[in-house]
Order: structure tokens, then C-alpha cells, then sequence
């Protein structure tokens, strides 16, 4: 049976924590790195920090508060904001996260999310597709540069073609609904659901736990065995925290069976450093990225 969990996504500008409405006034509510304690002691499944000053000002990712954002996060952490190249991806995964999240580029430069998920492997490569409906036809267009630049292409469109070229998530960020706390844009959401079989967020919108609930039941259901889960996240009334709602049928980490499969570990054999893993490549697990310093009995015991 699938299983919803919490998943926070946390805006930056000008190195703090905002919210914003439409994409516009973003309002300061805190600091990133404490926010991310915070969310260490909920126990949280995943995090999400996107930085949305980078592309919106031609900057490059901020290498320093991503370096920091990793040392202090305990669960998987997905970062977007000024990724242009596979060498930044590749940085930013050295960095200790485990998914890029990649916007603008993404429709600018496809081709990026296929390098990007060729060196780093397609469930690190997250395209997040900003969407306003055009008033004229209705129809639900992709934005780039934080919702300023019109691209006249289709959000079904873009996340098809990001789904060919090997991206391993989608995000779909409603410029409309951002910030104003009405519930999620569903008919957006199950039109998306509908063209690709890869997970997808839907953004923006929420203002309360029943608005994630409306969400999951009417996106989340059970799309067939080849299609995977839905998660939507959106901000919650009386505090800044953005907050997702994720439906998954696999744990968040690798099972001690999927381990020992892959590795030919046997954790009674006592612990063992997960940094010491490696695949048949000489390289981790792309699940393992942020473990480096969990030793394998724990993750035995936490996850199994």
C-alpha cells in the first residue's frame, strides 16, 4: 500500500529563508540552516532547497551554502538554482546531496539533462518546470528565470521531453497558485500525471493538510504498476515551512536485501562504513551519497 510523507522544500534569496506569492515578495521567515535542523529532528524523508536568485540573476550555484547545507542535513537532499552545467551537477553531488534539480537549463539547453544524467545518473536529474496558465487558451505554459521569461512551450510538452532525455523526477511549480494557500492546481497535476511515467511534484498552492490530502487522493491513486507515485508539497498556514506530501512505494534508502544484492555485503558481519561501498564500477550507490558517515548496522536497524 502506498505510504505519504513529509517532504519540506525551502526557498533562498539573498542567503535566507523566504515565501513568496506568485513568485513575487519574497518575504524573509528564516535561516536555512536552522530550518534544516529543524527538519533533522522531525525526521523528515527528504529536503528540497532551491535557490531562487541563481538563473534569475545569470548566477552560478553558491557552492558555500550548499557545502553547509549538506554537512548539517540527516536526510536526502535535493538542490536547484543556477545548474547550467554537468560540471556543476557533478560538484554539487560531491558535495554530499543527492539530487540536482535543473529549470531554466533544462528548456534552454536539453541536452544538459542528459549529460547530467549520464554523469550522475538519471535519479539524481530533477527537471522543475514553472507553470502559468495563459489566459487566452487556458492552457498551462512553461516559464524560466524565477516566472519571467515566457518560453510558449507547453508544460506537458517540456515534461515529456524531459522524461525522453533520462530525468529522473519532475517538479511542476504553479506560478499561479504559489504562496496563496488555495490548494494545488489538480487539474495541472493529473494532466502531467498523465503524460509521464516518472514521479512527479506538484507545487504550490497549499495551505493545509487537507489541501495535500485532496491532492494525494486525486493524483496519488494507483496508476498502474509502470507508472510511479505521485508527492505534492505546498506551504502551510501559521508557519514559513513549504512542506510535501510524497506517496512512494520504496523506502527513501536501500533495504539490507537490495544492499546485500548490490554489494555483496552482509551486515552480520558486523559494521560497516557505508563510504567504504562500492559498486562493480568502484563507485557508491547513488542512494548511498549522504550516508557517508552512518555506519551500516545503523541503517540495518533504521530500515529494515
Amino acid at each position: 500500500m502506498l505510504r505519504p510523507g513529509i517532504i519540506p522544500c525551502l526557498l533562498v534569496h539573498k542567503g535566507g529563508l523566504v515565501k513568496t506569492v506568485a513568485f513575487k515578495d519574497p518575504k524573509y521567515v528564516g535561516d536555512p540552516i536552522n530550518a534544516v535542523k529543524i527538519f533533522n529532528d522531525k525526521e523528515t524523508d527528504e529536503l528540497a532547497v532551491f535557490d531562487i536568485d541563481a538563473t534569475a540573476n545569470g548566477a552560478e550555484p553558491d557552492f558555500k551554502m550548499i557545502a553547509n547545507l549538506a554537512v548539517e542535513c540527516r536526510t536526502p537532499l535535493c538542490y536547484g538554482g543556477g545548474v547550467k552545467t554537468v560540471e556543476q551537477a557533478k560538484r554539487i553531488i560531491g558535495l554530499g546531496v543527492e539530487k540536482v534539480a535543473i529549470s531554466s537549463a533544462a528548456i534552454e539547453t536539453p541536452e544538459l539533462v542528459s549529460a547530467a544524467a549520464q554523469e550522475i545518473g538519471g535519479q539524481s536529474v530533477v527537471v522543475v518546470i514553472d507553470a502559468k496558465i495563459d489566459v487566452r487558451t487556458g492552457e498551462s505554459l512553461a516559464w524560466t528565470h524565477n516566472g519571467t521569461r515566457a518560453t510558449g512551450r507547453s508544460v506537458i510538452a517540456v515534461a515529456q521531453q524531459a522524461e525522453a532525455l533520462g530525468a529522473g523526477e519532475i517538479v511542476v511549480n504553479s506560478i499561479d497558485n504559489d504562496g496563496k494557500m488555495k490548494g494545488h492546481d489538480l487539474a495541472l497535476a493529473r494532466a502531467v500525471r498523465k503524460a509521464v511515467r516518472l514521479p512527479i511534484t506538484v507545487l504550490g498552492g497549499a495551505g493545509s493538510l487537507a489541501d495535500i490530502s485532496e491532492s494525494v487522493a486525486s493524483c496519488g491513486g494507483d496508476w498502474g504498476r509502470r507508472r510511479e507515485p505521485v508527492r505534492v508539497q505546498g506551504a502551510l498556514q501559521g508557519g514559513p515551512d513549504q512542506l510535501s506530501c510524497r506517496v512512494k512505494e520504496r523506502r527513501t534508502y536501500p533495504c539490507c536485501r537490495e544492499i546485500e544484492s548490490d554489494f555483496g555485503a552482509r551486515s552480520r558481519n558486523g559494521p560497516l562504513h557505508l563510504a567504504s561501498l562500492r559498486n562493480d564500477r568502484g563507485r557508491r550507490h547513488p542512494r548511498l551519497n549522504r550516508l557517508d558517515t552512518w555506519i551500516f548496522s545503523c541503517l540495518m536497524t533504521a530500515y529494515c
